[in-house]
């Protein structure tokens, strides 16, 4: 009897499967999102000046929260920006084996599906300060510059 109350309890405890982003049960998509070579869909956002004119093409690691910039500076510095939905968060697939490495390599797909150039910058908020790191060790020949707002890492 305990062994039943105690599989019971566990089916009871267990969350429900993820609903993804576009299949029959799940949300609908609303966002652009690219497919990346594991079969994977990364939701993305573009803000700023368009691709084409842009003088810095940058891509934004956010941890949970956001920064914007003010408009007059986009526009002054040509500045082109692409965010992204976190892997599992938002509009994207999750990824059940996500690592730092392959996080990195899901942002040079990024830059190469949405062909931002062989260099580009990268700015990591909060925790996507981690993520930066791993752009520094994995992608360093990608990167024309990195920053970090307020990282939540090891320095």
């Amino acid at each position: 009897m305990f062994i039943g109350f105690a599989a019971w309890a566990y089916q009871a405890l267990r969350p429900p499967p993820p609903k993804i982003c576009g299949s029959p049960d799940g949300p609908p998509v609303t966002a652009p999102r690219i497919k990346l070579r594991d079969g994977r869909n990364l939701a993305y956002q573009e803000f700023g000046v368009p691709k084409d004119a842009a003088k810095y093409k940058i891509i934004s690691i956010q941890g949970f929260a956001s920064c914007t910039l003010d408009e007059d500076v986009v526009e002054e510095f040509g500045i082109y920006t692409v965010s992204f939905d976190r892997p599992g968060y938002g509009e994207s697939d999750p990824d059940p084996n996500l690592t730092v490495k392959s996080m990195t390599l899901n942002i040079e797909e990024l830059a190469n599906k949405l062909e931002l150039g062989s260099k580009f910058y990268i700015i990591g908020y909060s925790l996507g300060g981690m993520i930066t790191w791993g752009c520094l060790k994995y992608i360093p020949h990608r990167l024309a510059g990195a920053v970090l707002l307020a990282p939540i890492v090891n320095y």
